[in-house]
């Protein structure tokens, strides 16, 4: 059933929407604290945003109208005691008792024509409601401005034989105060934000301190880590350090065993190589003495085996002078190899270690190729050393068995021909101790490349 989810389906509209929800995901913040902020904004900014719809709707054009209304009635009694008498001394009192009655400042212009509509107001509450009142209780052609000024609103009403000027104050006829309810909604909002934004860190650092303690463990540092934060978050944390002591329990008892062991080999080998000296030598006794060196050889790699997860502390290194070291013990060898290295990449490693597992590689393009190639290159995230070489290289089927501890090939190319078969799971064991990985690829050069990936 989880397979038939991700088919595609024949109607559309389940396609489009799929598609949709893809776009969402892939657009959506990746991080936690991100995530927990988005959740805690949206149902505040969509709770806000319906409050203020509703307070505009409602409320506001309400007020808005009521007062627009009350306005249009003041003109529209001036309007009738004017036409009641139109003589210059009443004109003159019904101007000078508008003014200090009801606020309005009133000029009586000569007859023409009202001037051409103008353009509306994007928010054109009060526009909507002067017009709508205008029109229903005087009824007569006019003419309003209420963008010209942002104090003033101007009305102009044809009466036949004049046209009335009226300039009434915008806050007569508009709820201008209403902005305060935004600014008060806003002003919240913002305080919300704030205190979320707090709080949230305070919750995430105990989460990001636990993920670069197990990082930093991965890559085989020192890790000093206490939980803390949410009982949730010290939970995992504990169970993180339960974790990583009973990895390093079992790394010791593997170390112990392994030393243990080849101690005791050690000295049997001993006794053999004793016991052989005091015989005379024959074929027989040559073959038991290289049988003898063998095992001498075996038990030195298991050691190495044992130490590569050993308790050598990283530190900061600069590569370029591990791998001069390198190249110079190589040279000393009689062998000839070349070093590129870009920049001067310092990173925080276990130094031995990481020596040991390159040493280990170049050994293994020493038997097999006559040219060597030892490079590095550090992206920002990770540092890349590789080890070219022009030998017959391994097929592509048999890379990842290479690895497997006491595997060799039948090949043309043995890995570790001579050896005990560890070579590359030691030094596959040591970059992953290091939180990286060792990889076999194909070589500019025609040969093997052997690539350790070390995260910085």
């Amino acid at each position: 059933m989880a397979a038939s989810r991700d088919m595609p389906s024949k109607n559309p509209v389940i396609n489009a929407w799929r598609r949709f929800a893809r776009f969402l995901a892939s657009q959506m913040p990746k991080g936690l604290f991100a995530r927990a902020l988005i959740i805690i904004i949206a149902p505040v900014v969509l709770l806000q945003s319906i409050v203020a719809y509703v307070f505009m709707e409602r409320h506001w054009q309400m007020v808005t109208q009521r007062l627009s209304a009350s306005v249009v009635h003041d003109i529209a009694a001036v309007i009738d005691v004017m036409e009641r008498d139109r003589s210059p001394a009443a004109l003159e009192s019904t101007i000078k008792v508008a003014s200090n009655r009801l606020g309005l400042d009133l000029e009586v212009m000569p007859p023409g024509k009202l001037p051409a509509p103008g353009p509306r107001p994007f928010f054109s509450i009060l526009d909507s409601a002067l017009s709508d009142e205008i029109g229903a209780f005087i009824k007569k052609p006019f003419w309003i401005d209420t963008v010209g000024s942002s104090d003033l609103v101007e009305i102009r009403v044809q009466l036949g034989w004049s046209i009335l000027r009226v300039m009434a104050h915008r806050s007569q006829a508009y709820a201008s105060n209403s902005h305060i309810f935004i600014l008060w909604m806003v002003g919240s909002s913002l305080i919300l934000l704030v205190v979320a934004i707090i709080f949230l860190r305070n919750q995430i650092r105990p989460v990001l301190h636990l993920a670069q303690a197990a990082e930093s463990f991965g890559k085989g540092r020192e890790v000093e880590y206490r939980p803390h934060g949410a009982r949730e978050v010290r939970q995992a944390g504990v169970a993180f350090l339960e974790m990583r002591r009973r990895i390093e329990r079992a790394i010791e008892q593997r170390t112990a065993m392994l030393n243990g062991v080849s101690h005791d080999l050690r000295t049997i080998l001993t006794r053999f190589r004793l016991s052989l000296e005091m015989m005379e030598e024959s074929p027989e006794l040559e073959a038991l003495k290289k049988d003898v060196e063998e095992m001498k050889r075996m038990l030195e790699a298991y050691l190495a085996f044992a130490r590569g997860e050993s308790a050598e502390q990283a530190q900061p290194v600069k590569i370029r002078t591990l791998l001069d070291d390198v190249k110079s013990e190589t040279e000393r060898q009689g062998h000839k190899i070349t070093l590129d290295v870009a920049g001067d990449p310092v990173v925080t490693i276990r130094r031995d270690s990481l020596k040991r597992c390159i040493s280990n590689l170049v050994g293994n393009a020493q038997r097999h190729g006559t040219q060597i190639v030892l490079s590095a290159v550090e992206d920002g995230r990770a540092l890349f050393i590789h080890v070219d070489d022009n030998g017959p290289g391994i097929p592509e089927e048999q890379r990842a068995d290479v690895f497997k501890p006491f595997v060799r090939l039948d090949e043309a190319r043995n890995i570790d021909e001579g050896g005990s078969g560890l070579g590359l799971a030691i030094a596959r064991d040591i970059a992953r101790a290091h939180g990286g990985d060792v990889m076999l690829l194909d070589s500019p050069m025609g040969g093997l490349r052997a690539t350790i990936r070390v995260p910085v």
